[in-house]
């Protein structure tokens, strides 16, 4: 099924972690923090942490390790906290 990571069209299976699509898609990094816009992505994987959190569909720090990815879903990389950019 498609979704799209940050504008471009990607592909997945339905009910898969969105983390893991995006990991077999080749995307590494989810989120840059606050402070000092460091790169971050999966790290514990069962939703622990918060270095898998990206914005889904417009809400901010989604964790997509937990979250079953789904058809046409507009997944982007999140800047700090997800406040408006």
């Amino acid at each position: 099924m498609e979704f799209t990571f940050d504008g471009q069209p990607l592909r997945g299976r339905a009910g898969e972690p969105l983390a893991l699509a995006l990991k077999a898609a080749g995307v590494l990094i989810h989120r840059y923090t606050a402070k000092l816009r460091q790169p971050r992505g999966i790290f514990c994987a069962i939703g622990r942490c918060t270095d898998c959190v990206m914005i889904v569909d417009g809400r901010p720090n989604v964790r997509t390790c937990l979250t079953p990815l789904a058809a046409g879903m507009d997944v982007r990389t999140q800047y700090g906290r997800g406040e408006k950019q």
